[in-house]
């Protein structure tokens, strides 16, 4: 396309999204809970805090990490070892209790409640969507299986089009991704498909009984004390799988330490050990082996779109390269990425959570704050 054309489409893009990641439902009362911070948590326990010297960290590096992080327009910065927090920072128009959105770090939440769906017993990551999607019965989606959509290797009709500007202008939003077609067969094709994960909407609704942003709240956000975490939902009442939560720095770090600890949180089961590992401790296809069941991971292998969950400009291609997310940081480090480098990094070799939320750019310039950045906490700041 010619760059004015572009430009143009970019500038709409931008609108679109901004309009749908803060869309209210109107699907009536199970919709989901009241948003802000009335809402009760069943854990309202403060984070402990600890001085970086008493977390074996480097104070004057963390200082470093926490400057470069002001720079790269960033509203808040948390990092956590050993389940206590070791610093947080906040910039501009951050606050500790200003939620923001985190777009696509929401896919991260899509994953832990399907896995909490399949510990339930509600289903299983080798059924077939079809189960639970009527629409797919019969046509050649009914080979999909809840395994595929997480590992965004399900073969859905995907384009940059249909992804980023006919799903966000639909008012039922998961109708759209339903009545899409099959592009190709399941497991052949990798593709950063947003249309897919909403179609997990559609299937844990059906599995569990509840709309999603209420199974959330229940199973999620008020056992981990998440008080400012909210799911929004599409004008047709639909919770939002691929983007649209809103939440904190002090939150995204208590979701981000529960899956440090193996689905734990003070002493209860959030999600079971064995769907962490298997979400997060290997790749989920040999298409793309920096990715999990809705995470991105650093395992060195063929990388495949990385760039397309922060970064509207990469969103275009997957084209593959070989390598890791982030060269020379642990292999077994792993995140939750949203567009404009909303972030949390998970590190289980040292125990250490670092959350970075921020401006909302579509296509961010430098100075930015992303993974390699926050990759420095393990690289530098953790005293080994």
């Amino acid at each position: 396309m010619p760059e004015r054309p572009n430009r143009l489409l970019g500038a709409a893009l931008t609108a679109t999204l901004l309009t749908g990641a803060c869309s209210a439902g109107s699907g009536g009362e199970d919709a989901g809970p009241p948003a802000g911070p009335s809402r009760k948590a069943a854990d309202p326990s403060p984070w402990e805090t600890t001085a970086p010297a008493a977390a074996g960290m480097d104070a004057a590096k963390l200082k470093s990490v926490a400057a470069q992080a002001e720079k790269g327009k960033s509203d808040c910065l948390a990092v956590a070892r050993n389940g206590k927090l070791a610093g947080e920072w906040y910039f501009g128009r951050g606050g500790r209790d200003t939620p923001q959105p985190v777009w696509s770090a929401t896919k991260s939440f899509t994953s832990v409640l399907v896995g909490i769906a399949q510990d339930d017993g509600a289903l299983s990551l080798d059924d077939k969507a079809a189960k639970w999607i009527d629409e797919w019965k019969g046509t050649p989606s009914e080979d999909v299986t809840v395994r595929d959509l997480l590992s965004n290797g399900s073969g859905r009709e995907w384009s940059f089009q249909t992804d980023y500007q006919r799903l966000i202008q639909a008012r039922d939003r998961t109708k759209f991704a339903i009545g899409l077609k099959q592009q190709h067969e399941p497991g052949t094709v990798w593709a950063y498909n947003n249309s897919a994960i909403q179609t997990l909407q559609h299937v844990l609704r059906e599995a569990t009984g509840k709309e999603v942003s209420r199974y959330a709240e229940e199973r999620l956000f008020a056992p981990l004390g998440m008080e400012h975490t909210t799911m929004s939902a599409d004008r047709a009442g639909n919770t939002q799988t691929f983007m649209g939560i809103n939440s904190t720095c002090r939150d995204m770090a208590r979701f981000g330490q529960m899956m440090l600890d193996n689905g734990k949180w003070r002493g209860q089961q959030i999600v079971s050990a064995g769907y962490v590992e298997a979400a997060t401790g290997r790749p989920s296809t040999k298409l793309n082996a920096a990715y999990g069941y809705l995470w991105w991971l650093n395992r060195p292998g063929v990388v495949r779109g990385p760039v397309a969950a922060t970064d509207l400009g990469g969103a275009r291609s997957a084209a593959a390269s070989r390598g890791q997310l982030v060269p020379d940081a642990p292999r077994r480090l792993y995140w939750a990425l949203g567009l404009g480098n909303q972030l949390v990094q998970v590190d289980p070799a040292s125990r250490t959570v670092v959350v970075r939320l921020g401006k909302t750019e579509p296509r961010p310039k430098p100075p930015t704050f992303g993974p390699a950045e926050a990759a420095r906490v393990v690289t530098e700041a953790v005293i080994r």
